[in-house]
């Protein structure tokens, strides 16, 4: 059989190290054969790719393969993320990025090429294929099989997608990513798929920079509340500006039951693990848009009663978060 490979396949498989395949590749020579055959749709290689790539720098040794059905190719990219997820070990970045390509597949799997799979609801419902009836939405089926939240598994399609918009302006970046020689947060990658196309060179290379030095230069000055400032006019000021935000009762209510919609906790008990990241993401993205907005605009951003303004939004968030002073909320004085 002349086997084929496809790189939009192949590209979800996470590289071995150059110790590992050589590793994978003495293994090999020492059996004389491939004792695991090679999974294959269509003649198409979906499982197997460093064997292959061993195969072919020997072609003595002799190997199998074994013909899998797939629907169509998204239920093949999603087999090989939860194939890949559950057999090898992963950096974070590389699991996060497995988890939003599977999501994203299985979208398309059980709905994205026609409005026949969903509910009024939005959740899907019978599919056109021999899969059974998929009742939760595809983030909440994904979220119970990783044991994550389900916020989780949308971030990490955001994150993947960001992730290959940044390899697309800069090949080999997606690797630094996974191998962590590039330190980078699942906001600013994420930031890259939602920008224009024109826009994301500049995104990629921001990733290689510190927050604070976006542009080669410190962010603009905020003023610090223990010095005085004569060049800043307080008159304005007053104990209500910095009062620490308080949402209303509703608000909370309301967000509170998203928030506990998860079918796993119907007693509305949320796991640690889901309530870290869900204040990880809000931190995270109130970081980066302070960063963004700041260098972006900083000339603006320099005016004295910008800055003032600035002051003000900085002492009610000092505050708040002074209320949260050994992980549990104390009741504002």
């Amino acid at each position: 059989m002349d086997l084929m490979i496809d790189q939009e396949f192949a590209d979800k498989i996470p590289p071995l190290t150059k110790e590992e395949f050589d590793q994978l590749e003495a293994n090999i020579l020492a059996d004389g054969v491939v004792i695991n055959p090679l999974i294959v749709w269509n003649g198409v290689i979906v499982d197997g790719h460093n064997r292959f790539r061993i195969l072919q720098m020997h072609p003595e040794i002799p190997f199998q393969t074994h013909e899998k059905e797939f629907s169509d190719r998204y239920e093949v990219i999603a087999w090989i993320c939860k194939n890949q997820l559950g057999r090898r070990n992963l950096t974070t970045a590389q699991k996060k990025y497995l988890v939003g390509k599977q999501y994203e597949a299985e979208k398309a799997m059980f709905g994205g090429k026609s409005d026949n799979g969903h509910d009024d609801n939005g959740r899907f419902t019978a599919m056109g294929q021999n899969d059974p009836l998929r009742s939760d939405r595809t983030s909440v089926q994904i979220a119970k099989e990783i044991g994550k939240g389900e916020r989780y598994v949308r971030r990490a399609e955001e994150f993947a997608k960001g992730l290959d918009a940044a390899e697309e302006v800069s090949p080999g970046i997606k690797q630094e990513v996974f191998s962590g020689t590039l330190k980078t947060t699942d906001s600013d990658v994420a930031a890259i798929a939602r920008a224009a196309p024109d826009e994301r060179k500049e995104l990629v290379e921001n990733l290689r920079k510190p927050k604070a030095a976006a542009r080669g230069q410190p962010l603009p000055e905020v003023l610090d509340p223990d010095e005085d400032h004569e060049d800043v006019d307080r008159e304005d000021d007053s104990e209500e500006e910095t009062t620490p935000y308080i949402p209303s009762k509703a608000s909370i209510r309301q967000i509170s039951a998203a928030m506990a919609s998860d079918a796993d906790h119907p007693e509305h008990r949320m796991p640690t693990e889901f309530i870290i990241e869900e204040l990880t993401e809000a931190l995270d993205t109130m970081i980066f848009r302070w960063d963004f907005c700041l260098s972006e605009h900083r000339d603006e951003a320099n005016d004295t009663e910008c800055r003032r303004q600035i002051q003000v939004l900085v002492e009610k968030g000092r505050a708040y978060l002074k209320l949260y002073r050994g992980g549990k909320k104390r009741d504002a004085v």
